[in-house]
């Protein structure tokens, strides 16, 4: 299945809720263990927080040998290249250490209650 994110989002992929929409389309074909591409032809911008919501929240459900054989993700620009890796090294980091997931849930507590 190739899902052509220009399509669905547009040419800036930045917020959680548009990477929450790529992620409820792919999510259930990864889990039934089918390939997904993610095509990004056309997509200029692309930020940590649409990638936070739209790959690194994967790893809670499919490990990454997993994820790496069956997501592909094509036509993306260097930039975006680089902050995907970045995202999809820190999701591994929470999802696989406890004292990670926990220590950044509390920074994250603590930083709510000052907002």
């Amino acid at each position: 299945m190739v899902y052509k994110i220009y399509d669905i989002i547009g040419e800036n992929c930045m917020t959680p809720d548009e990477g929450q929409k790529v992620y409820d389309l792919i999510h259930p074909q990864l889990v039934a263990d089918n390939p997904v591409e993610l095509d990004f032809i056309g997509v200029n911008i692309c930020i940590s927080p649409f990638f936070n919501f739209a790959i690194g929240q994967l790893l809670k459900d499919v490990d990454a040998d997993t994820l790496n054989r069956l997501l592909k993700v094509s036509n993306l620009n260097p930039v975006g290249k680089q902050v995907l890796k970045v995202v999809i090294d820190n999701a591994k980091r929470y999802y696989s250490d406890d004292n990670v997931r926990q220590a950044v849930d509390r920074l994250m507590s603590e930083r709510a209650s000052y907002a």
